[in-house]
């Protein structure tokens, strides 16, 4: 059974990041499971660090747009809008190059606050960066 509000279709959701620091990063969403969303980004001059490392923010990036898209697919978009209220991300190990992958799954989704954890691996599925999100939910007046 899905937790989401409605179903929503990737497409629908990469409409939406247009024009976008998502769409800059080249961020993009890649499934919708009924429990969890799957993106990825690549490793590239947009998202390196000067020393040719994937940059620890582009990660945190990642990790905060799978945390709200997922927020927001789980509330009624006419009455209530997500918001990040706090993030943190545990960097295990450096990537160079290719793209990485996260998967956002919820922790708690209460009424007025939900948390969410991602979890981005490189291609070779090695655990590159633990992140936790805390959102608000907020009534739209």
């Amino acid at each position: 059974m899905s937790i989401w509000f409605r179903d929503y279709t990737v497409e629908e959701l990469r409409a939406r990041a247009k024009g976008s620091m998502t769409e800059h990063l080249g961020i993009e969403l890649i499934e919708i499971g009924a429990d969890y969303l799957r993106g990825r980004m690549p490793v590239d001059e947009r998202t390196r660090q000067p020393g040719g490392y994937l940059h620890g923010g582009a990660s945190v990036t990642l990790a905060e747009t799978l945390g709200s898209v997922g927020a927001y697919l789980c509330v009624d978009p006419q009455k209530q809008q997500v918001f990040g209220m706090a993030i943190n991300a545990n960097h295990i190990r450096p990537v160079r190059t290719g793209y990485v992958e996260g998967i956002a799954r919820p922790v708690h989704r209460g009424n007025n606050t939900q948390i969410w954890e991602i979890k981005i691996y490189d291609s070779q599925k090695k655990l590159v960066c633990v992140s936790r999100i805390t959102l608000a939910v907020v009534k739209i007046p």
